[in-house]
């Protein structure tokens, strides 16, 4: 009886037991998919130098291969006397922007949301938008659509990323510090655009406000319908706006340099940290935290033409405005300020390279994006590669991003 009810115990704890569903993606030995132990020796090494340069206090790095993990390692601390881990939590910020947008493109599948039409459908306060012009503010030649939000040709700008008269007025109105995603609109909407609508690159505001048109059009505030229509479906059980009690021991201090040495900044720590409460703003450009793990599912989901195990959560067709360039060659290619990354385009939610990169590893194909604590993805549909690199430094550094992805590619073994 006792051996009986031993094994009912164990069965239940293969089926429900949240530690093992994690196991999703299966492991693979890297030679089974196509890549080299010996090249992912050198990642590894790469990785653990990065930490011991002092160049990053911790990573987490993750990488899929054919749909088969082959490699999750962790390197330094995520905190103060505590090391990292491969379950740790992150600030994820502007890698938000990737799942806010696949939360819109299903409200377009559901035709709830037109990718062309004028965001003051959605957005009342934001209907008459103006542009910007020294001496006085004049009618732009078209409205900002949906579409314009999520390749960011808005016009609108965040105020942090350069010093136009634009970015002025948004730091005096306190659009970063806004209540709730509602009073952000109604702020920008009496904020002039900085370049006309479908013109050109410019990151900005663009994924919140699809946040919150996210929220008006179904109804739903923006957790609550990610929730239900993307973290439970793919098994994201670490993802949200905030660290619930009991998981607050897993979240990473965040670091900055101050003299040489990587220290904490202050905001971070566990008693301090605004990510211990659900926030009043529902940030869909920068607001969720994540692990490798729940990150890789919707890299794998999109690799997969919209679905994962069994769950589909995009038609093929809609996977595509994600993982091919929107941007056109007058729109110009991604920029930040005053540095422009040639050959870089944008789709609907993440940066995409047409063709091979001139500056980087990235073959043709690969989009990904960052978050400003130093995060990265990127994916490579023509090698159903997918990586994750979990930091948690400022200011933003590509730096470990720069030195892991030349010996990720290489360790892919040539047919």
């Amino acid at each position: 009886m006792n051996k009986k009810f031993a094994l009912t115990c164990v069965c239940f704890l293969i089926l429900f037991s949240p530690t093992l569903a994690k196991e999703i993606p299966k492991a693979a030995k890297p030679e089974e998919v196509g890549m080299s132990t010996a090249g992912l020796e050198k990642v590894k090494a790469v990785a653990a130098k990065i930490v011991a340069d002092n160049k990053a206090k911790g990573i987490t790095l993750a990488i899929v291969k054919d749909g088969k993990l082959v490699l999750n390692e962790s390197y330094g601390q995520r905190a103060i006397k505590s090391s990292m881990q491969n379950d740790t939590i992150f600030r994820i910020y502007s890698m938000s922007k990737l799942i806010t947008s696949i939360a819109a493109l299903k409200l377009y599948e559901e035709g709830k949301i037109d990718l062309d039409a004028p965001i003051g459908k959605y957005v009342p306060e934001m209907k008459n938008l103006e542009l910007y012009k020294e001496g006085g503010n004049v009618t732009p030649k078209r409205q900002p659509t949906v579409r314009d939000l999520m390749r960011h040709t808005s016009g609108l700008t965040y105020g942090i990323m350069s010093n136009t008269p634009v970015d002025k007025m948004c730091n005096r109105a306190g659009i970063l510090t806004s209540r709730t995603t509602a009073v952000m609109t109604q702020k920008l909407g009496r904020i002039p655009l900085l370049y006309e609508p479908g013109t050109r690159f410019n990151y900005g505001f663009s994924t919140d406000v699809l946040g919150r048109i996210v929220e008006i059009v179904s109804g739903k505030a923006l957790d609550v319908f990610l929730q239900e229509n993307i973290f439970t479906p793919l098994e994201m059980e670490d993802t949200g706006f905030y660290v619930p009690r009991e998981k607050v021991k897993r979240f990473s201090t965040c670091y900055t340099k101050i003299s040489g040495k990587l220290v904490p900044i202050p905001f971070s720590t566990a008693k301090l940290s605004k990510y211990h409460a659900k926030p009043t703003q529902l940030s869909g450009g920068g607001g969720l935290v994540s692990t490798t793990h729940d990150y890789l599912q919707v890299l794998l989901m999109l690799l997969n033409n919209g679905e994962l195990n069994g769950k589909r959560i995009l038609k093929a067709s809609t996977v595509k405005l994600i993982t091919t360039n929107q941007l056109s060659k007058e729109m110009g290619w991604v920029q930040f300020g005053n540095k422009r990354l040639v050959g870089k385009g944008h789709s609907l939610g993440c940066s995409v390279f047409p063709e091979k990169s001139t500056w980087s590893a990235a073959p043709a194909g690969e989009f990904a994006w960052d978050g400003i604590a130093s995060s990265h993805y990127w994916v490579s549909p023509k090698d159903k590669l997918a990586v994750v690199i979990m930091q948690q430094l400022m200011p933003f550094s590509m730096h470990a991003d720069q030195m892991l992805k030349g010996p990720i590619y290489e360790a892919i073994e040539k047919p």
